[in-house]
Formats: C-alpha cells, sequence, structure tokens
C-alpha cells in the first residue's frame, strides 16, 4: 500500500483484460520463486508503477478465498519512493482516503484493510483513577483536540457507580469529536454507555469461543499465540508489549523492538489484524514501531502528559 504524508492512499483499477476486470485494488502482485515478500513489491511496483521503493514497513498478513484462487496478502505500507507514479498495468489510479473512498467495486479482499485503514496511529488509554475524574475528562478533551480519535476507558480501580458515570461522560465527549472509545473487559457497560465497542483482556481472548457484538472489539496480547487467539475469535485489532519497561510493569524488561518484530513476523503465528506496539511508548515511538510491523502507539501517561507510559 502506497501512502503520502497526508494518509492518502494509491488505488489501481484493474484492466479489461484481468480477473475482476474494473475492481479496484492496491497496487503489487505475486511473490516469484526465490523472492521474499518485500523483494517481490519493490520488483512489482518498479514494474507497475515505475517506482522505486525506499521505505516499505510490514503491516498485515491476510488470507482470502477467491473462487479463482487461494490468495495470501503480505501487505506492506510503502512511505518513501524515488520518481515519479506512471502507471503500466491499471486502466487507472486514484488517491483514497479511508474514511472517503470515492471509487468502486473495491476487491473483495481489500474490504478488512480498509477497515485496518480507519484505525488512527495513537490508542489512547484513560488513567482517571490515578489522577481524578476531572482531570482526566479534561485532559481527553484537550487530546480530542488535539487529534486523538480512539481511546480505551480502562479503570478497574474506580467504584462501580463513579466507573459508569465517567464511561458515560467520556463517551459522549469523545463522540463529540468524532472519536471512537472502547470500554476494557465490560460488554455491559459498554451497552449502556453507547460506546463503540470493547477491549478484551488477554484472559477474556482465551475464553471466549467469539467476539463480543459490539462494531469494533480490541484485544490486549503478550505473544503470539495470544494474537493469534485474538484474530481467531474476530477482533478487529490488538495490542502488544510491553515494549520498553514501564511503571506499571515495575522489573519487567519488555519485549524491545528485535522481539516485537519478530513476534509479527512469524509466518506461522503472524495475525490478520492491526497490532498496536504499548508500554514505555510516546508518539515519537511510532517510527520504530511502524518499522516493526505495528499499525500504531497505544499508551497511558504519553497521551494525555506528553511522558512515556
Amino acid at each position: 500500500m502506497i501512502e503520502r504524508t497526508d494518509s492518502s492512499f494509491l488505488l489501481g483499477q484493474r484492466s479489461p483484460d484481468t480477473v475482476y476486470a474494473g475492481y479496484w485494488e492496491f497496487p503489487g502482485g505475486k511473490i516469484e520463486a526465490g523472492e521474499t515478500a518485500h523483494a517481490a513489491l519493490v520488483r512489482e511496483l518498479h514494474e507497475e508503477l515505475g517506482i522505486e521503493v525506499i521505505r516499505a514497513d510490514p503491516w498485515l498478513h491476510r488470507e482470502h478465498h477467491y473462487e479463482h484462487a487461494h490468495v495470501q496478502l503480505n501487505i506492506f505500507r510503502v512511505s518513501e519512493w524515488r520518481g515519479e507514479i506512471t502507471d503500466h498495468v491499471h486502466s487507472a489510479l486514484s488517491w483514497q482516503a479511508a474514511d472517503a473512498i470515492t471509487v468502486a467495486p473495491m476487491l473483495p479482499a481489500n474490504a478488512p484493510v480498509l477497515a485496518a485503514l480507519a484505525l488512527p496511529a495513537m490508542y489512547g488509554i484513560t488513567r482517571a483513577a490515578t489522577v481524578g475524574v476531572s482531570v482526566q475528562l479534561s485532559e481527553l478533551r484537550s487530546a480530542l483536540e488535539n487529534g486523538l480519535r480512539l481511546v480505551q476507558i480502562r479503570e478497574p480501580a474506580l467504584a462501580t457507580s463513579e466507573r459508569e458515570a465517567f464511561a458515560r461522560d467520556a463517551v459522549a465527549l469523545c463522540h463529540q469529536f468524532g472519536a471512537r472509545v472502547l470500554i476494557n473487559s465490560d460488554i455491559a457497560l459498554a451497552q449502556q454507555t453507547g460506546a463503540d465497542g470493547m477491549h478484551l483482556t488477554a484472559r477474556q481472548i482465551a475464553t471466549l469461543a467469539a467476539r463480543p457484538p459490539l462494531p469494533l472489539v480490541g484485544a490486549s496480547c503478550h505473544s503470539a499465540q495470544e494474537l493469534a487467539r485474538a484474530a481467531a475469535i474476530g477482533c478487529d485489532f490488538a495490542v502488544l508489549g510491553p515494549v520498553k519497561p514501564t511503571e506499571s510493569h515495575l522489573g519487567e524488561q519488555g519485549l524491545g523492538w528485535v522481539k516485537f518484530a519478530a513476534v509479527l513476523a512469524n509466518e506461522h503465528a503472524t495475525p490478520p489484524l492491526p497490532i498496536y506496539a504499548i508500554g514505555g511508548l510516546s508518539q515519537a515511538d511510532l517510527d520504530d514501531a511502524r518499522g516493526a510491523g505495528a499499525h500504531g502507539i497505544a499508551a497511558i501517561r504519553a497521551v494525555w502528559s506528553g511522558a512515556a507510559t
């Protein structure tokens, strides 16, 4: 997937002499014998668009069953390239935004990819029990004004009545700004407050047979096995960590970026869903996270105060 700094991405319309002629797709192609997925991407984009790929970060690995074929998709985010894009194989090219697609029809395999693109790079997690409900709501408003669009309400230490009141206020505030908000572990509270979904704990994904019946479902994971389980029950995204030592997990070393990348690169366990990195991170770590295969960063303190989680 080729994307510009404004988050728009390039789609190509399949030519009349191909299967699914007229459908729109992300430029790319087949891996040839002896090639890595990255090498195939570089070659295909040069052949199709005449560009030299400078940076392509691993992102998603998906499978799709078409009537004519079973395909495995290795999707990279291409953010840097050299040369002018010149189409050699498509009927047309178009730059699109995830929240305003203007071309159709899309290849069936692209629907989950577009859903992943609609997820923002930052995922904020609340800390009202630590700083106080009024302070947290003030911090939330400021973060929303600065562009935060995905929030998890995670307040196990608040008394039940206080947690419910805070959740209602936080959901209403998030919706004023067009942000989506998830409730940690409590489906009843998510439904009562009108939240957009739920964030599952690792224990929950181990025991649930399927995702809760909510529009958006995330999950906390600490291993490739848990990521695979989150994908198996139908979660939309997952959070993996901790990457670095954190105040909330004193004494834990953290995965580090090398191990984090290795978990996501495991071809037998790589999940078909976007992954947020968490643990001691801030927006300054987003570049490293993307390079390791993450979709973005999840954080507590860094989202609200600029410090690391």
